[in-house]
């Protein structure tokens, strides 16, 4: 809980985790002092040391103060989250029949990372509006967070499993919901969210009664959906209409064997000049051994997949935002919620499966009018992926040759190489109706030609009769017929007419 105190503090008093940007082109001419913002969001813009709108601020910031539902698409790293709040905070600040207490303000985001980003970020916003916030997330402090929203809260920001548990249970209410922001809509569906984000949806106010936000870095066929089904006429906000990556992303692509990969690797990572590099890997296993190999080579990587502990997920998140760590392995899951400004290089390792994720990965580089380059290893195992990838991005990623020269030794000792999954449907189906392997019986010692030791061991006749193969099953008894009841008169019945 983050009680915000009213008295003006100074900028060293809060610790901010946004930064001034170092590229004014990524910037527009539009100033927050435009918009008729109240004082205590002002001064929490000068704090965070904004002066003048990205570009999806300055389209959706009138909009929401406007109080219009908004569909915005935008790349990570443009500024959404204060493109939200700040419309947010100023109408809050206006509402007269607020409750207190209750929450009016809940905020969905897919993954943990990203929720306590949100968070973080509205502590900054809203430091001085006096608004307490409250955080939601799976895997930490259940009772401590139960108790923040029992005592009462304005805003809640979360994920949708943690939500529902304290929906259910009473602790969350959500009657007085006047705000709805749903963060990265598409990979919530992606995740299989998507009947967790109904139940919630379920359970608000109407749209006619709230203002809903909903923000997307790709717009695919279910995110509209969503919008046409729990928005009111939704604002549709496009800062990216014809381009789906940053141009200042340098993209290449690497042809190369999956033994040689590695190799590949450590050479780009030798030849490249980083300061902090994200490298993508399609499972589990294969972050583990990756993180393993670049270590055993003298290179400072650890890994992050989505069943990490979130203790230590946030450990690691910290490192690599304060740059102790410098190399970080991660699944497309485990990436959600790395917003860090200067990512230098990210690689694909692995071709992405789902051509949407290949614009989350790269969008981690190239932030805040930055430049930044994106490095994909085509291997036998996922080139298959290319062309749907190519065809989605309606252009060819340019291909670069390696020299033989490019090429590193891995000097790290063996590690269990994970096991290649099956990349297409047709190998899935054929291996879930493959025929289990037959398991053959190891032969014991009586069973070799020459008993045990080399000896011959006659055996007992009965024995000898019980191990024979060629002893016929005794047949089987037959049940004494029964009399069948018959509907014949007495006198037909010969012993009923001996009797008589």
């Amino acid at each position: 809980m983050n009680k915000n105190s009213s008295e003006p503090q100074t900028a060293s008093d809060i610790d901010s985790p946004f930064h001034r940007p170092d590229h004014p082109d990524f910037l527009t001419e539009t100033s927050f002092d435009q918009f008729g913002l109240a004082e205590e969001v002002l001064a929490g813009l000068d704090k965070a040391g904004f002066t003048h709108c990205t570009p999806i601020q300055a389209e959706v910031i009138p909009l929401g103060l406007e109080g219009k539902d908004v569909a915005g698409q935008a790349q990570t790293g443009t500024g959404k989250t204060a493109a939200f709040l700040v419309p947010i905070f100023s109408r809050l600040l206006e509402l007269s029949d607020r409750r207190a207490g209750l929450p009016s303000v809940l905020i969905i985001a897919p993954t943990r990372e990203l929720a306590i980003q949100i968070f973080d970020d509205a502590q900054v916003l809203g430091h001085f509006t006096g608004f307490i916030q409250g955080l939601v997330v799976g895997g930490i402090d259940y009772q401590r967070q139960a108790e923040t929203l029992i005592k009462g809260v304005d805003l809640v920001i979360g994920t949708p499993g943690r939500m529902i548990d304290y929906i259910k249970k009473g602790v969350l209410k959500t009657t007085k919901i006047r705000f709805l922001v749903v963060d990265e809509a598409d990979r919530l569906l992606d995740m299989g969210f998507i009947k967790d984000l109904r139940y919630i949806l379920r359970k608000l106010p109407h749209y006619d009664k709230r203002q809903t936000m909903l923000f997307s870095a790709t717009l695919s066929y279910r995110v509209p959906e969503l919008t046409y089904e729990y928005m009111k006429m939704p604002e549709f906000v496009s800062v990216t209409p014809d381009m789906l990556t940053v141009e200042n992303i340098e993209q290449s692509l690497f042809h190369v064997e999956r033994k040689n990969k590695l190799p590949l690797l450590l050479g780009l990572l030798k030849r490249e000049e980083w300061t902090r590099i994200l490298i993508f890997a399609n499972t589990k296993s294969g972050v583990e051994w990756l993180s393993k190999k670049l270590k055993g080579n003298g290179l400072p990587a650890e890994g992050i997949t989505g069943d990490l502990p979130q203790p230590q997920r946030l450990r690691l998140m910290k490192k690599f935002k304060e740059g102790t760590l410098k190399i970080l392995v991660a699944t497309d899951v485990a990436s959600r919620g790395i917003h860090v400004e200067d990512i230098s290089h990210v690689i694909n390792f692995d071709l992405p499966q789902e051509v949407e994720n290949y614009v989350h990965r790269i969008g981690r580089t190239a932030r805040a009018g930055r430049t930044g380059r994106a490095i994909s290893l085509a291997c036998e195992e996922y080139v298959f992926h290319l062309a749907p990838l190519e065809e989605y991005l309606d252009y060819k990623i340019p291909v670069i040759w390696p020299e033989d020269d490019w090429f590193e030794e891995d000097k790290a000792g063996p590690v269990r190489r994970p096991r290649r999954p099956p990349f297409s449907r047709q190998e899935k189906k054929r291996a879930r109706a493959a025929p289990e392997p037959a398991v053959r019986k190891k032969p014991g010692p009586s069973d070799r030609p020459g008993g045990i030791f080399g000896l011959v061991v006659e055996r007992h006749p009965a024995r000898r009769q019980e191990d024979s193969s060629e002893i016929k099953k005794p047949a089987r008894k037959k049940r004494p017929r029964r009399w069948k009841k018959t509907t014949k008169p007495p006198e037909s019945n010969p012993k009923t007419a001996d009797e008589t």
